[in-house]
């Protein structure tokens, strides 16, 4: 493939698939729930009247 002849853009689409696949991975994981749940508060909903 001449598209990928060039360092730069073999770089760049490993990159790109490598950073697609940790993204995928970190949000799949459920990691950063307890992570939000320690800087966002519960929300709660008012009493109605």
């Amino acid at each position: 493939m001449r598209l990928f002849k060039s360092d730069f853009l073999r770089f760049f689409g490993i990159g790109f698939a490598a950073g697609a696949a940790l993204v995928f991975v970190a949000l799949d994981s459920h990691a950063g729930s307890d992570l939000a749940a320690g800087v966002v508060p519960v929300a709660e909903a008012a009493p109605a009247r």
